[in-house]
């Protein structure tokens, strides 16, 4: 599968650069909907996940801008990237001095993207294809979590495991273009950018993204 799945992504993207982010660049695709019809046909499951991995979304450009201007938040320690899709904010990481980076995500044609988007930056991003959220959180020290937020189910398993990793001492950033299942409430914000997506299917081309930390445990609003 994993000679299939990155044959596939390949044939359905092509490289450019990030909008607002164009010093790293990503295979991406040109409409979602024609692309998440072919995953279908290729995985021959109507039920196939959507291929979130060939588009740069709100958070993910958000944290990336964020890392550029704040180095230091992962300079020369080992970050690891959530539900990583293209691998965007792992790729931002490597570029602002990550000594390592790994990027993790459930989807076979996501796993594929990770790999390939790294070479394309003279990057290396390890890539872990699992479900973390029903692990104990790595050992790293900062975790990047983008564009989380846009399913219930998701969230309610997102926030906690966030929150088992603050409490280890990693340091967490959120980024999210303020989606329904956002928890501002445990959130401290750090940042706002203007960002344009990649695809059609956000709600605006141009909006805004911000950044954010999980709250000290025991603190509220």
């Amino acid at each position: 599968m994993a000679a299939s799945a990155r044959a596939f992504v390949l044939r359905h993207t092509h490289l450019r650069p990030v909008p607002w982010l164009e010093e790293v660049r990503l295979h991406l695709a040109d409409e979602a909907l024609p692309l998440s019809h072919a995953v279908q046909i290729e995985m021959d499951d109507p039920d196939a996940a959507f291929p979130y991995w060939a588009f740069a979304w709100g958070g993910g450009l958000a944290i990336g801008r964020y890392l550029r201007e704040h180095s230091e938040v992962v300079a020369g320690r080992r970050v690891f990237d959530l539900a990583s899709g293209s691998g965007l904010c792992a790729i931002a990481s490597m570029r602002a001095g990550a000594a390592e980076a790994t990027g993790a995500d459930i989807d076979a044609f996501a796993a594929a993207a990770i790999g390939i988007n790294a070479r394309a930056n003279g990057r290396r991003v390890t890539v872990v294809r699992s479900d973390v959220l029903d692990e104990e959180p790595p050992d790293v020290d900062v975790i990047l979590a983008g564009d989380c937020w846009y399913e219930a189910r998701l969230a309610r398993r997102v926030l906690p495991w966030l929150q088992r990793a603050r409490d280890r001492g990693i340091d967490v950033l959120v980024g999210d273009p303020g989606r329904r299942y956002l928890p501002t409430h445990e959130l401290v914000e750090l940042a706002t950018y203007d960002v344009r997506t990649t695809t059609e299917l956000e709600d605006l081309e141009r909006r805004q993204s911000r950044v954010y930390a999980l709250r000290a445990a025991g603190h509220g609003a």
